[in-house]
């Protein structure tokens, strides 16, 4: 069956693009990104095989003692470079139960000198394994492939909200846009059918999502066919009168296409024209189960406030109030259980302790 959600024909967004071209591009993002909060894309130019191949180095990766893993970034970094354990990261509204995957981060850009003073754990450097070579240049490559799609997208947003092409662009150069290539965990027979998720339902606190792809393994050997039932990506679709909840529809694409998602900075930059995605990964209701995914996270640079441009300051009160999207991703880092509460304190004026300082020498 073919699925409701809009097809954007990437050639339509070059730059030798006609206007026919540029307003059918401009036309699919408007509905899709504001329905759905994601569209499928075609002619994207990544290919099947080097997606299949980083995963099948990423598989070997993680099969590392996990004291060899437990090296490669950490809590010191929030888990931000390098890997991040099974049952970590939680959804915002999960009601405490941690997504059933190990993921691995990295950043395929340069990062911003001062945001790494600002936010060391959001631009910190990359960390690899070592003797795993085709795993780092595979996920680098595939990193920037993806993240050149994403900018060519977001001038494409541009155009739809018939704004300066460069808008969004020009907020995301130097910023800490990240790569994260993950694994969903093998459900026992004792888990099946007691509501465990791959993912629990939640929006990303991104620019733009790009996937380009998963795969599916079956006791450790990849498959070409998914299994049966609902598994895999479903997402609510906007609320409306009709449908005050939204809607929940499949969100696997067309056989050769990728999927792109609406992060909530870029919900926010829009005045809520554009919707962030809320999504849930299902597990197979079977065991021997397991699925490798990617995805780049096309970020705000840190010292761009998240705030709803001129254009949408209608929806200020909505979105209110500003904040610098560092620490936006700092404060959500904290919602979702990578980073401890306490960094809460480095929020606002911190230097309290310089006049408590001087009061107590004088007394």
């Amino acid at each position: 069956m073919q699925s409701e959600i809009p097809v954007l024909d990437l050639h339509d967004l070059a730059p030798d693009a006609g206007p026919d071209a540029v307003k059918r591009a401009a036309d699919a993002l408007s509905k899709a990104f504001g329905t759905y909060g994601l569209v499928f894309i075609e002619n994207h130019g990544i290919a099947r095989d080097e997606v299949e191949a980083l995963y099948d180095t990423f598989v070997d990766v993680l099969d590392r003692p996990s004291e060899e893993k437990a090296s490669w970034g950490g809590e010191d970094i929030w888990y931000q470079r390098g890997w991040t354990p099974p049952n970590t990261e939680q959804a915002v509204v999960a009601g405490g139960q941690p997504d059933f995957k190990e993921c691995f981060f990295a950043v395929g850009g340069e990062l911003d000198e001062r945001c790494k003073r600002m936010w060391p754990e959001l631009y910190c450097d990359n960390v690899w394994p070592e003797n795993a070579d085709a795993f780092k240049e595979g996920t680098l490559a595939m990193s920037r492939a993806v993240h050149a799609i994403g900018l060519k997208l977001l001038r494409g947003c541009a155009v739809a909200l018939d704004l300066p092409e460069d808008t969004f662009t020009s907020r995301v150069e130097g910023a800490a846009s990240l790569s994260r290539i993950l694994k969903y965990l093998e459900l026992s027979e004792s888990q099946l059918d007691t509501g465990i998720l791959w993912g629990e339902e939640h929006t990303d606190f991104n620019l733009l999502t790009l996937l380009p792809g998963g795969a599916f393994f079956y006791e450790g050997q990849r498959v070409d066919t998914p299994p049966e039932g609902k598994v895999g990506l479903e997402l609510r679709t906007r609320p409306t009168a009709e449908h005050p909840n939204g809607r929940l529809i499949a969100g696997r694409p067309p056989k050769g296409c990728i999927v792109a998602q609406v992060g909530q900075q870029l919900e926010v930059l829009t005045g809520g024209r554009f919707l962030a995605t809320p999504h849930v990964i299902h597990a197979p209701g079977a065991t021997g189960w397991t699925r490798t995914s990617f995805a780049h996270f096309v970020h705000l640079h840190g010292m761009v406030p998240v705030v709803p441009l001129e254009p949408f300051a209608d929806a200020d009160e909505d979105y209110a109030p500003p904040v610098l999207a560092g620490t936006y991703g700092l404060k959500t880092l904290i919602d979702i259980g990578l980073a401890p509460k306490s960094n809460l304190d480095r929020l606002g004026y911190r230097h309290y302790g310089r006049l408590a300082d001087i009061r107590a020498r004088e007394n």
